[in-house]
């Protein structure tokens, strides 16, 4: 709560209110663990799809997605890790891509994606078995694209 509070330049009274209302419509699940209690965004609300995309847009990372879905080979799924996908803003995009992916254009597209997001990007490519035998816990690695 701390780290939203700075993040957003409120209090944290007013970030634990705009917590529990956004828990009280569903929007996220808390969970007490000890004396902290852990949120988490609820994916099956109604509305999730619709807040995913309009984060995504804000991010410039919609743009980005296409793109790789569409030029980078046999994407199977890309996921967004590190401080983004735990909410917290920063300049760098941690993603991790699964499938049979084209390095040699992932590396420019990166390049120029850097450019237009003015974000340094990271990324790992996993193939499909080596994401079979990972731990892809929902609270690291948030689902960006799937293919259906």
């Amino acid at each position: 709560m701390r780290g939203l509070a700075s993040d957003f330049g409120e209090s944290t009274n007013a970030v634990r209110l705009e917590l529990n209302r956004m828990e009280k419509a569903g929007l996220i699940a808390g969970e007490s663990q000890g004396n902290r209690k852990m949120f988490k965004v609820n994916e099956t609300h109604p509305l999730f799809q619709e807040i995913r995309n309009i984060v995504l847009k804000h991010l410039g990372l919609d743009q980005l997605l296409v793109q790789l879905v569409h030029k980078l080979g046999d994407v199977k799924k890309v996921y967004l890790t590190g401080d983004l996908a735990k909410g917290m803003d920063t300049d760098m995009v941690d993603v991790a891509l699964i499938g049979g992916i084209d390095i040699a254009y992932l590396v420019k597209l990166v390049a120029a994606a850097e450019k237009v997001l003015q974000r340094k990007i990271r990324y790992v490519v996993f193939s499909e078995k080596e994401a079979e035998e990972r731990d892809w816990d929902e609270n690291q690695y948030l689902v960006l694209w799937e293919q259906e």
